[in-house]
């Protein structure tokens, strides 16, 4: 039985095509060996660490955008306030004050 289900598990990996599930594989080993150290559910904690591997890697990959949005708004000066362009031009004139 053990046979049968690890060559359709083997067939299914074949099928798919290339994961791209950054942090899955090191959340994989993770959880392989605490799952193991646990009472020997090495299969399932690889499956829970790869899942809480890519959300985390997600999470990251989403702040770092963030933060690159951030950077680029503040350098375009579109960060929220309106760029004092009198102290950056001098030389536009300025209207009489009345």
């Amino acid at each position: 039985m053990k046979r049968i289900i690890g060559t359709v598990l083997a067939a299914l990996c074949l099928i798919q095509g290339p994961a791209f599930a950054k942090g899955c594989v090191k959340g994989a080993v993770v959880g392989g060996v605490v799952g193991h150290v646990a009472g020997h559910h090495a299969v399932a904690g690889a499956v829970a660490g790869c899942v809480v591997g890519h959300e985390m890697a997600k999470k990251q990959a989403q702040e770092q955008k963030a933060a690159a949005a951030k950077g680029q708004a503040a350098q375009t000066g579109q960060g929220g306030t309106a760029p004092n362009t009198q102290a950056q031009n001098p030389s536009v004139p300025t209207a009489p004050a009345r």
